[in-house]
């Protein structure tokens, strides 16, 4: 007895035009892209962020808003431990200009 491939015709659509999207998106960032650094500062600004999310405007910076987030979490999976130590730092800044 055959094997009916019509059903799965949407799902591998679906998955093809995923994979064009990356491999396309991993072209545009070898071209266009620029190489990263890593800066110690910010490096040591990341680590001495508190765990959760943090938001507030500056007094001194008129306009300005600062937003700080970090999670870190330990997890085993298949006999391995795992630490997860996400952070970011934003800064959004609005002025005008005459």
């Amino acid at each position: 007895m055959p094997l009916p491939l019509a059903p799965l015709l949407p799902f591998a659509l679906r998955l093809g035009a995923v994979a064009a999207l990356g491999y396309v998106a991993q072209r545009l960032i070898r071209r266009y892209g620029q190489a990263g650094r890593t800066d110690q500062r910010a490096e040591e600004a990341l680590d001495d962020l508190d765990e959760g999310l943090a938001s507030h405007r500056p007094r001194d910076v008129a306009g300005q808003r600062n937003t700080t987030f970090r999670l870190r979490r330990t997890f085993q999976m298949g006999g391995k431990t795992y630490e997860i130590d996400a952070a970011a730092m934003a800064r959004l800044r609005l002025r005008e200009i005459e």
